[in-house]
């Protein structure tokens, strides 16, 4: 035995043995109350790596102390220099196309069928469910080249336990065999015949296999290959593993089995003179024994016990029998206690009780909503409550019925499915179920069900149900993500805690940079070594279970209708399904829809919804899990990825890749800072919507119980004016589809009420993930501070704070912006306030009593919460000392503009958007209204109808969204739609006119804002260039490939343009200036038929490579580049702020904190924003560019289009080419490339040629012989097919346009070998006007 006073030499080492006594990393995890816990050196095995940082980081000189409460100029200098770095890039390789593999693109880009075999694997494994056939996918899947990178050590190690374990408990008379599979894979894995290491984890469970099964156990087992205790221990120490960390891991589940280990390996090293081994388990073994259980030894509380109601008994003869009283614990207490268990257990891991009830609320929300359910259904049944006239028809009474039934009849519904795959003699892994529905109980998987589908009622734009693909697919991946949860808790993993703010250099500086990866990364390593290996679900495969759970549900969930006979007046009753399935026409497209029954859809507008509420769409009661890695973070175990990818699997790979890099430290430590955010529930605001919700009535966005706009009526000349009959059925349809909204609105309102009042006196917090341009939202979707002004209302910061002279000041001036006087100077805004005092103090005294005057804000809820606030501070006595919790806002002016006059240099746009200092707020959509509207009175005065019933109808609100999407791209058709919206939310022009004022107006905005944003306009346009070449462009090593002839199936060959296109699957791919690489998901995405009981539903496969989508890909570009700069300078404030102590929150380009630090928020927003437009950012983005695409190229036909060309004369393109190519260009018959073209002997030709092209020489270009034309038809080479009549005079045109056309053809073909390197092409950056940025610092409304 070690002797135990030796802990007390090193009690900082990695040492227990016993997962709840697991011991927390030094610095990541919350202090604990005994030194024993705080380990200084819990990872010293770790090995993190070091990855290739600029030299700037490697700089362990530090400007100044930027910690804590540090002056704050140390950290802009660190933060300059931090923006002004070579931003370090993460470079992966194009996908293919679907037609061709490689080894690198099945790394990157593994395949849907892999997917699923990985899937069927990691099911079968789960519980022993069924080894001998994951054993066979296995076998299958390390001969197969596509899942070489797929079969990392935690999938090896999956397969060495569940060995073990099958050799242990399922089949202990075939456990030689079984453990003769786990030496051999463990001899595999040893030598790296596989390129596969083992790990602590793969001796923890070979000693356990040798512990159990060596010759001198209860069961035997003897093979030559196994290795005893010391050769392992020679070969980990070999390896560098710690001892210390393969007896703490996961798999070593019993402290006696873990003692033993800890002896035998004692023994070895002292056999083999490792003193050092031999002194770390000691140390191990002595901490793990002086760690006592808190709660040993201390007695049960009994209960309050009440008497159970049990059925009457009778004798044989009919008399009664008097029955023995049986007492049991009443439901809230016995609820109580099964908690408090939970608590108990959860108390050994997570010290705060504030963190065991957010476990509490994640672990076991489906298990109390069940008991909830059930409750309140023998609550009707001990009531007598037995005619179903007396019962309330409930959404939770219907709810545990649907559950009972769903519960039973998937119970048989699993078992024929298993019986039906196990009768197959050669089964498909990829088409298996079984293993997949046993990963959950049935118990289970009906409330999921239950719970899912409620929760998508009105999505996706289907009034009263939700479109049948989006529930498949939801309820899927539920299941998915519920089996992920069971994982994680079932690991009883320990949480990170939140780092320091600024940690103990700053964020900025080389040092603080380093330290951050590095507790990132280690934190990362033990979260992934504590859990087991699992795989992701496939899309086909989220669809197919889905579909069963839908389906089942769908047969047996019933509710029943009441009704009035009209002609007998006597009430009729009938049980009719709670779910249809359906179909209707969205747009020409047939469209599958499930259907909630009308009846189900009116309770889920009153009834308490708490039960269809998941942890994971609720706030937390502690600080979110730090992020760790793409989908390790937020939630403590419901699974939440660190970006919201749709159907983008690049963007994932891209992502993952630059994690493991560390460029993107910043982005995770910045989502931490705003997830971090202590929020609480305004009860003040939250009693006065209680009580407009409870009356009815409709009231500043909230909906009414009944819905209160009259039907349109129908007019009398309905059957003989077809005018008539068409503004008819216009105005019905419109009235039907705010009946159906109304709905929706007042169940999205339930359920922002239900999470208040489950929230109110509780500290809560948002986790926050990013969507793909890195802009941050928060995760719990119902109810956040980027909702509406409801839920704004709503909330306010945990944390008080003294208003202070400066506060009080700016809390007045709140006021005035949520009113809607945002446009008059400071001091104009605090007199508005002042003068309107009297009906401050009635608002906020007698809100529904009282004038009213909150109602008629832009923003009413919020302006209620500031009325309420305002009135305390003034009346507490001493305003400046008053501890104020209220967000105040400072929002951007027109923030894409903004950053594209700083992008630009544009001293115009500067001045419009509030970036040059000013004595008023500039406001630019007024003006454009103002422009507006003196046009269309002109054309009123001319007559113009459209223009008469516009005439004072045209205000700021209509036109904003137009002009501020406009340097966007907006079309006019888009412009036409939002200009509609605004019109019918006026309200004062009839529905029947809203579409052709609509289109009259879209067009005299464009006109109107015309070169009103010519700066931005420029850039935007370079963007937009830059986008369509890399769309249009190939990877170098593709080229001879790219002009191959492709053969079909008939032999006939396509043409060479075809491949090229095929071959086109380049995404535009930038670098944000925090190292977070954006990749947008534009592509031409293929759709797969997946067939179900329900109906065949298409699915896009985020796995099959497809052709990228270069309209979109150039279109989109600009704002999505904008949107990640406006993402960039919210982190970078929030990152600073959290260094100076100032608590933040954010939407988008709206900044809150509290009233007293707006000032110091106010000057941090603006020294951001100057660091990050002095880093020269369009010159990097052209840098990355030329260096990410350096080898691309951009086939010579691909430029032919439209006026493509035109636009890149324009831009300043040139193409150098030699004499030669010049002529042999010219000699095609085109002369297209003439503008661009710079012949040069000298200089090196931008034109290149696949070496294994038969025309290399480009002197030698000829027109096509008849031989060398493909065999093609001709129609299907033309772009655009001329029109089937011809008017009278115009042959010759169309003859002359059809030859012309030909000729274009036939000229592409021969330009199909020629490429321009992508470098080349991509146009000089605009010129840059003469403002500096540096100016708004002067501008007090910036940010106002």
């Amino acid at each position: 035995m070690i002797p135990r006073t030796s802990a007390r030499r090193l009690e900082t080492t990695l040492l227990s043995y016993s997962r709840q006594r697991l011991p927390r990393p030094h610095r990541l995890y919350s202090t604990p109350s005994k030194k024993t816990n705080s380990p200084a050196s819990a990872f010293a095995q770790v090995q993190v790596p070091r990855p290739s940082f600029p030299a700037y980081l490697y700089g362990d000189s530090v400007v100044g102390d930027t910690g804590g409460s540090g002056s704050g100029s140390s950290a802009l200098s660190d933060m300059q220099g931090f923006l002004k770095r070579g931003t370090p890039y993460t470079i992966l390789p194009s996908p293919l196309p679907i037609d061709r593999a490689s080894s690198a693109n099945n790394f990157l880009f593994p395949d849907s069928p892999t997917q699923d075999q990985l899937a069927v694997m990691h099911a079968c494994l789960h519980s022993l469910y069924d080894v001998p056939r994951a054993k066979q996918v296995f076998e299958r899947l390390r001969r197969s080249p596509s899942a070489e990178h797929l079969l990392d050590a935690r999938v090896y190690n999956s397969f060495l336990e569940a060995y073990v374990e099958v050799a242990t408990t399922k089949e202990p008379n075939d456990r030689s065999l079984w453990i003769e599979d786990a030496w051999q894979l463990y001899h595999v894995m040893e030598n790296g015949a596989e390129k596969v290491q083992p790990t602590p984890q793969t001796y923890a469970i070979m000693l356990l296999a040798w512990l159990r099964f060596n010759s001198a156990s209860e069961k035997p087992v003897h093979l030559a290959s196994a290795l005893n205790p010391s050769k392992l221990l020679s070969n980990l120490i070999t390896r560098g593993l710690s001892p210390t960390a393969v007896i703490t891991d996961r798999v070593i589940s019993s402290s006696s089995e873990a003692s033993q280990i800890i002896q035998l390996l004692s023994k070895s090293a002292v056999d083999m003179n490792l003193s050092r081994v031999v002194t770390e388990l000691g140390q191990a073994e002595a901490i793990g024994c002086q760690l006592p259980d808190p709660l040993e030894n201390v007695p049960e509380v009994n209960p309050v016990m009440k008497l159970k109601t049990l059925p009457d008994a009778t004798s044989e003869e009919g008399a009664p029998v008097p029955e023995a009283p049986v007492r049991e614990v009443p439901f809230n207490l016995n609820n109580l206690r099964k908690h408090l268990a939970k608590v108990s257990l959860a108390r050994r891991v997570l010290p705060e009780d504030v963190a065991a009830r957010q476990k509490l609320l994640e672990e076991s929300a489906y298990d109390v909503a069940v008991e909830r359910l059930k409750h309140e259904s023998q609550i009707f049944d001990e009531l007598g409550l037995t005619n179903p006239s007396l019962r309330r028809a409930g959404l939770q009474r219907w709810m545990w019925d649907w559950y009972q039934k769903l519960s039973a009849h998937l119970e048989l519904e699993i078992a024929n499915i298993v019986a039906t795959e196990s009768k197959q003699s050669k089964p498909c892994p990829e088409k298996q179920l079984a293993p997949f529905l046993a990963l959950i109980k049935p118990e289970k998987l009906s409330l999921i069900t239950i719970l899912e589908v409620m929760r998508l009622h009105g999505s996706g734009g289907v009034n009263d149900g939700m479109k049948t693909a989006r529930a498949l697919l939801a309820v899927g991946r539920a299941v998915e993500n519920e089996y992920k949860a069971e994982m994680c808790k079932r690991n009883n993993i320990a949480i990170p805690a939140h780092a320091r703010a600024g940690g103990d250099h700053g964020y900025f500086s080389g040092l603080g940079y380093r330290d951050l990866h590095a507790r990132r990364v280690t934190a990362a390593k033990y979260m992934e070594d504590s859990e087991e290996w699992t795989s992701e679900w496939t899309q086909v495969l989220r669809v197919r279970m889905g579909s069963v759970l839908v389906d089942s549900l769908m047969k047996v969930a019933t509710v029943e209708r009441v009704a009035v006979d009209k002609n007998t007046e006597q009430e009729v009753r009938e049980e009719q399904s709670a779910f249809c399935h359906s179909y209707e026409f969205v747009r020409g497209q047939k469209l599958g829809v499930i259907r909630l029954n009308p009846v189900v859809t009116e309770r889920l507008a009153k009834d308490d919804l708490r039960e269809t509420l998941h942890p994971r769409h609720l706030p937390m009661l502690v600080k979110p899990k730090p992020w760790l890695g793409p989908e390790e973070g937020g939630y403590f175990y419901n699974k939440s990825s660190v970006m919201r990818f749709k159907d983008s699997a690049e963007q994932q790979t891209y992502l993952e890749h630059a994690t493991t890099l560390g460029n993107v430290e910043l982005v995770y430590a910045g989502l931490d800072v705003l997830g971090s955010t202590p929020w609480k529930i305004n009860r003040h605001i939250f009693d006065v919507v209680l009580e407009v919700w409870n009356s009815g009535e409709r009231l500043c966005k909230i909906p009414p119980v009944v819905f209160d706009k009259p039907q349109p009526e129908k007019p009398e000349n309905y059957h003989t004016d077809i005018k008539a009959r068409s503004v008819y059925s216009q105005r019905l349809r419109a009235y039907q589809q705010d009946k159906a909204n109304n709905h929706s609105d007042r169940c999205s309102v339930n359920y922002k009420i239900e999470i208040a009042r489950a929230f109110l006196g509780d500290v809560f917090y948002l986790p926050h993930n990013l969507d793909f341009r890195g802009r941050a939202y928060p995760i719990p979707p119902h109810l956040n501070h980027i909702g509406d002004d409801l839920s704004r209302g709503l909330l306010m910061f945990a944390e008080a704070k003294p208003l202070g002279e400066r506060g009080l000041r700016w809390l007045k001036i709140h006021l005035a912006n949520l009113y809607g006087f945002d446009k008059g100077s400071f001091d104009e805004r605090v007199a508005f306030v002042m003068n309107h005092l009297d009906d401050i103090y009635d608002s906020a005294e007698r809100p529904l009593e009282g004038r009213r005057w909150w109602t008629t804000a832009g923003d009413p809820w919020q302006c209620l919460s500031t009325c309420m606030e305002l009135r305390a501070a003034l009346e507490s006595g001493d305003p400046e000392g008053y501890m104020s919790t209220l967000p105040i806002h400072q929002d951007g002016t027109c923030n894409g503009l903004q950053h594209y006059a700083a992008l630009g240099g544009d001293r115009e746009g500067a001045a419009q958007v509030n970036l040059a200092a000013t004595d008023r707020p500039s406001d630019v959509y007024t003006y454009v209204a103002n422009m507006v509207n003196q046009v269309v009175e002109e054309d009123a005065a001319k007559g113009d109808r459209v223009a008469q019933m516009l005439v004072g109808k045209i205000s700021r609100k209509v036109v904003k969204q137009t002009v501020m999407t406009t340097v966007y791209g907006v079309t006019y058709i888009g412009a036409r739609d939002q200009i509609e919206r605004q019109l019918k939310d006026r309200g004062d022009i009839p529905e029947e006119e809203c579409w052709a004022t609509s289109s009259y107006l879209a067009r005299k905005v464009l006109y109107c804002i015309g070169d009103l944003f010519a700066g931005a306009k420029a850039i935007q346009t370079w963007l937009n260039l830059c986008a369509r070449l890399i769309s249009k462009s190939i990877p170098g090593d593709r080229l001879e490939e790219a002009i191959q002839r492709e053969q079909q199936k008939d032999g006939s060959s396509l043409n060479v343009l075809s491949r090229i296109r095929k071959e086109q699957m380049a995404a535009v791919v930038w670098t944000t200036p925090l190292g977070l690489p954006i990749v947008q998901p534009y592509r031409k995405t293929k759709r797969k038929q997946i067939m179900t009981a329900l109906q065949t539903v298409y699915i896009s496969d985020p796995n099959s490579p497809a052709e990228v989508n270069g309209v979109k890909q150039a279109s989109a570009f600009p704002p999505n580049f904008i949107h990640s700069l406006d993402a960039t300078h919210m982190m970078l404030t929030a990152l600073e702020c959290r260094t100076r102590g100032i608590v933040f929150a954010s939407v988008h380009d709206s900044y809150w904190t509290h009233a007293c630090s707006i000032d110091q928020m106010s000057a941090i927003i603006r020294d951001t924003f100057i660091a990050l437009h002095s880093s020269d950012i369009l010159g990097k983005l052209e840098a990355e560019f030329k260096a990410r695409y350096a080898d691309y190229k951009v086939p010579l036909a691909s430029l032919r289009v439209g006026t493509f060309l035109k636009k890149l004369k324009m831009a300043g393109v040139r193409i150098v080419a030699s004499p030669e190519e010049a002529a042999a260009i010219k000699s095609i018959h085109t002369s297209t490339f003439d503008p661009l073209i710079d012949v040069s002997e000298t200089a090196a030709s931008s034109i290149t040629s696949p070496s294994s092209c038969p025309s290399n020489s480009n002197s030698k270009l000829t027109p096509p012989s008849d031989s060398n034309v493909d065999n093609t038809p001709r129609k299907r080479l033309t772009r655009r097919r001329a029109p089937s009549w011809r008017p009278a005079g115009v042959e010759n045109e169309e003859s002359e346009a059809e030859a012309e056309e030909e000729e274009s053809i036939d000229a592409d073909m021969l330009l199909a070998d020629k490429f321009i390197g992508l470098p080349a092409l991509i146009p000089p950056l605009p010129k840059k006007g003469d403002f500096q940025v540096e100016t708004i610092k002067k501008s007090l409304y910036f940010f106002s």
